[in-house]
């Protein structure tokens, strides 16, 4: 896992500064995610980390319910995969056209570093994935979007919404940054791969402030914002309800709203 610190300062270095303050922010309290307090924690504390495999057999089966068939991005081998090269079809139904795929939200719950959503490396061997052979929710909806756009404008207009439609929440402070990082480094290689060219100042900030917003820290069990193990006492008592952005309808709401109604059960990984 890359140190927080070492995250932002790189994100800085490559996007600028403006940008990972943006990816740093809490949307809830209005000010920035909490780090974790060093020496407190260890990888085996209360995290699992999944090999990309898992999470690209998971993956495949939410597909196959939603295009009623299996090995749609992919044929599963073993602990790898082969990625099926031809475009994908989609059938004369106006329920299951790839603009509803890439509208269809997907909460990938306590995220880590979100490998269901962005697998630009295995989590577990920290063996990157070449851009053409990733296996997250993200990325699969990204390449519906390639195969289905003729203009950059029409690319750039489903690329975000395909940001607005995933959501995860951790508790871990310095996974969570690790998260955001890999959505907006994933942003970036599908953009220049499809462009042929960099993201713009713009184009980064906007994605980043979507990312910030689906992207939360949160007591899942609490649906709070942790108050971090050296927060004092004082100043905010009262627990602090998570809020998440629904972007279709251009509203804010508690999580806690759809967690206690179980309407997360339409969207949760």
């Amino acid at each position: 896992m890359t140190d927080p610190a070492d995250m932002m300062k790189k994100i800085a270095e490559v996007y600028g500064l403006r940008v990972a303050d943006i990816l740093r922010k809490d949307r809830t309290t209005k000010q920035n995610i909490l780090w974790d307090a060093k020496g407190s924690r260890a990888r085996g504390r209360a995290e699992v980390f999944t090999p990309a495999w898992v999470c690209n057999e998971q993956n495949n089966l939410i597909d196959a319910a939603w295009f009623g068939r299996p090995e749609v991005f992919n044929r599963s081998e073993g602990r790898s995969w082969r990625t099926r090269k031809e475009p994908v079809f989609f059938p004369e139904d106006k329920t299951r056209t790839w603009k509803t795929y890439v509208d269809a939200r997907r909460l990938e719950i306590t995220c880590g570093e979100a490998p269901y959503l962005a697998s630009r490396y295995d989590v577990v061997t920290g063996e990157e994935i070449p851009l053409g052979e990733r296996i997250g929710m993200l990325d699969r909806k990204l390449r519906i979007v390639g195969e289905n756009t003729g203009s950059e404008g029409e690319w750039l207009r489903w690329a975000r919404r395909a940001f607005e439609s995933v959501y995860g929440y951790e508790y871990q402070g310095d996974s969570l940054f690790q998260a955001r990082g890999n959505l907006l480094f994933s942003y970036a290689e599908y953009l220049e791969r499809q462009l042929k060219r960099k993201p713009s100042r713009k184009e980064l900030e906007e994605i980043s402030a979507v990312i910030s917003w689906n992207i939360w820290q949160m007591d899942g069990v609490t649906y709070t914002v942790p108050k971090g193990e050296d927060a004092p006492e004082k100043g905010n008592p009262e627990p602090v309800y998570c809020r998440i952005r629904d972007w279709r309808s251009k509203v804010t709401l508690e999580y806690r709203s759809l967690a206690q109604k179980g309407n997360e059960k339409e969207c949760k990984i």
